[in-house]
């Protein structure tokens, strides 16, 4: 039942209704979860994902290649929709020297933005094995680590679709290791998120739906969930940012920017 109501609203959702998405989300690793929300709620597991599979979503990604190549196809063909958003919005990347897409997986995205600012370096950051044998350019990189131990310095941080796979207290982590790599040396950068903002009084019905059933998605697939916009104003404060602006949303997603 989750599955067919999912997989209606990303049809009527002109963004995000893309045969990979659909395909990823209706995978048999992606559905069984579901019919585990009994066990889950009744057990000790982090997620019913964990319940049904053993272990979370991300260990199973990392060891199972062949629905990895399908997660990650998924996000790419996302992202290369979001060239039509670099186009509109140029002047929030404009004149930055630096910019590290974190959790940037293959690189879509980053390629998109280094093709449209050929003078700004460009990262790649993402675990070791996600960015391993990925050919670096003229100006874009990529490095593997992890955003919760450290993240590289630059005049911005990007994130797309990633806080939402955490945790409140996950996602103050990200942000405070965001914050420290866009103010060492006496810097002062900024953070652009590209994520869910849920706004029942303004959004359409249809939307609404979405992104409710994203929200039920991260419950049970990974430890996120989806937010208003303030439980996205509590994140940001307890990191330690001091002011945000929402700039636009389009489709499923809005686009934030944080400042220290």
């Amino acid at each position: 039942m989750h599955s067919h109501l999912l997989l209606g609203s990303l049809l009527k959702d002109n963004v995000t209704s893309l045969s990979t998405l659909v395909l990823a989300v209706l995978d048999p690793v992606l559905v069984s979860p579901w019919h585990f929300l009994g066990d889950w709620f009744l057990g000790s597991e982090l997620t019913p994902f964990e319940r049904a599979h053993g272990m979370g979503f991300w260990d199973y990604c990392n060891q199972n290649s062949e629905f990895s190549n399908i997660f990650n196809e998924a996000m790419a063909n996302d992202s290369q929709l979001m060239s039509l958003v670099i186009k509109d919005y140029k002047p929030i990347f404009e004149g930055l020297g630096s910019l590290v897409d974190v959790g940037g997986g293959t690189g879509t995205m980053a390629r998109i933005i280094s093709e449209a600012f050929p003078r700004m370096k460009c990262m790649v950051f993402d675990l070791p094995h996600v960015v391993a044998n990925l050919p670096d350019s003229k100006n874009l990189k990529y490095v593997g680590g992890d955003m919760f131990q450290s993240i590289p310095s630059a005049d911005a941080i990007l994130m797309k679709w990633i806080l939402h796979d955490w945790s409140d207290d996950e996602c103050v982590n990200i942000l405070k290791r965001c914050k420290e790599a866009i103010t060492i040396k006496g810097k002062k950068g900024k953070v652009i998120v590209m994520d869910v903002l849920i706004n029942e009084e303004k959004d359409e019905h249809d939307s609404t739906a979405t992104k409710l059933l994203f929200d039920a998605l991260m419950m049970v697939m990974v430890t996120g969930k989806e937010r208003n916009k303030k439980e996205w104003e509590k994140l940001f404060l307890e990191a330690g940012f001091s002011y945000y602006k929402i700039v636009s949303s389009f489709g499923m997603k809005s686009l934030i920017e944080i400042y220290p």
